[in-house]
């Protein structure tokens, strides 16, 4: 019997929501074969089969969120025993202590059956149908297997020890409430009187009801809110704002189209483009700002792989244009337009959201004139871009003009770049930009 787990689908993948079974039991099963449709953190996949037989058993039903890991169904020989440890209620078995796929076991045990539960209702197919149990998600005390071992993420378990934390105050939030990363971060952020498992009490905006509609988080706004929370209380962000002067890049880009227009492939290119190939240049000439804090060093990054966030009805999505600073300016132009189409319509690939070492945010076509942007872990700065405004300044003779001038802010974490780096990374940027004939050499 081959068990079929949630597949990890990137470094930050938890958990996963089965959408679709694209398959039913009893159907045949082929090697490849698309089993199910997932919501991840970023995008929808497909569950794949990776052994072929019958569709035993489907463990996780539509709408289930299953960590990463957990069985989700079973596929083997049309009359072959089901184990025991999957005979009882769909999904019973995710809620295992690990994150590990459960194995068919050689002597059947039954399974337990908690003891407090009121009476549960039998359907005729045996499935069980049981209410919630009144207890919140994580338990009143750190988890413990084996013995009294707390299970715990090796980077988890170096960071706490760097900073003597007594790992067994905190709280798990990880697969059958391992301790992770996220967790012991939190747990420093508290400070020595606070625990992750009692955070502080806030008053609710407002409850369900007539007037208010409630509606449940996608994983892509869980995984939002997580990330962006955490980025905000572990890295120290500092900002610095430029205003630069567009004018001769609208006259490059006005340029460049008509140029591009003649192209076998042609490709109309817009001022992001030529501010992302701008960034991509700056970043290779200044590696120290195309940097990772990883607690005890710095992890400075051989790539320039270039974040570019897109806005959706669900969410901020930051597909990656991988080695930027080595495409030329068209060919920049078509990947960026290839990566925010996909985006658009759901067809982005799981790598395609992987490896980024910048992000470049955006807002200037809503007219906004600058703003601040949170980093993107594990990036160490993030660029956000303010819309081009017709601008009176005082030129060089000190006489007053009408330049297009646009506003630049660098988010940085502190622990990775000072001050000084940050100013002269945009000083080299801004100086890119007034003098673009540089991002066609």
């Amino acid at each position: 019997m081959h068990t079929v787990v949630m597949p990890k689908m990137g470094d930050t993948m938890e958990e996963g929501k089965i959408i679709t079974w694209r398959k039913h039991e009893g159907d045949q099963i082929a090697k490849g074969d698309a089993l199910a449709e997932i919501e991840t953190e970023k995008v929808n996949i497909e569950a794949e089969a990776f052994a072929a037989g019958t569709l035993r058993k489907i463990i996780a039903q539509e709408g289930d969120t299953v960590p990463v890991g957990q069985p989700i169904a079973l596929i083997g020989e049309p009359n072959e025993a089901i184990p025991a440890d999957f005979s009882g209620a769909p999904g019973a078995s995710t809620a295992a202590p690990t994150a590990q796929p459960a194995a068919a076991q050689p002597t059947p045990a039954p399974q337990p059956t908690p003891a407090p539960q009121p009476a549960p209702a039998t359907a005729s197919n045996g499935r069980v149908a049981v209410a919630p149990p009144p207890a919140p998600p994580a338990p009143p005390a750190p988890p413990a297997e084996n013995g009294g071992r707390v299970f715990i993420s090796p980077i988890a378990r170096r960071i706490a020890a760097e900073h003597n934390l007594d790992i067994s105050t905190i709280h798990g939030s990880g697969p059958g409430g391992r301790i992770i990363r996220d967790d012991v971060e939190q747990a420093l952020q508290a400070g020595p009187a606070v625990t992750v498992s009692a955070p502080p009490q806030v008053a609710p905006a407002a409850t369900a009801g007539p007037e208010v509609e409630a509606v449940a988080l996608s994983q892509m706004r869980k995984t939002i809110a997580k990330r962006l929370q955490q980025s905000m209380q572990t890295a120290p962000h500092f900002y610095v704002t430029v205003s630069v002067d567009a004018t001769n890049l609208l006259q490059l880009r006005e340029q460049i189209n008509a140029y591009a227009e003649t192209q076998a492939q042609p490709v109309k290119i817009s001022v992001n483009d030529l501010i992302l190939r701008a960034v991509a240049l700056t970043l290779a000439r200044m590696p120290q700002v195309n940097v990772s804090f990883d607690g005890d060093r710095l992890l400075y990054k051989k790539r320039v792989n270039l974040g570019v966030a897109v806005a959706l009805e669900q969410g901020l999505i930051v597909p990656v244009i991988t080695d930027a600073d080595k495409r030329g300016t068209l060919d920049l132009a078509r990947e960026s337009r290839r990566l925010v189409d996909a985006a658009r319509n759901g067809k982005l690939k799981p790598e395609e959201l992987q490896g980024g070492t910048f992000t470049v945010s955006n807002m200037g076509m809503f007219d906004v004139e600058s703003f601040t942007a949170i980093i993107n872990p594990p990036e160490a700065a993030i660029l956000a871009v303010g819309s081009i405004v017709p601008t009176p300044v005082a030129n060089a003779d000190r006489q007053v003009v009408v330049r297009d001038m646009m506003k630049l802010t660098l988010s940085s974490d502190h622990r990775a770049l000072d001050g000084a780096i940050a100013a002269r990374f945009l000083q080299a940027l801004a100086r890119l930009l007034e003098q673009p004939m540089g991002l066609l050499v």
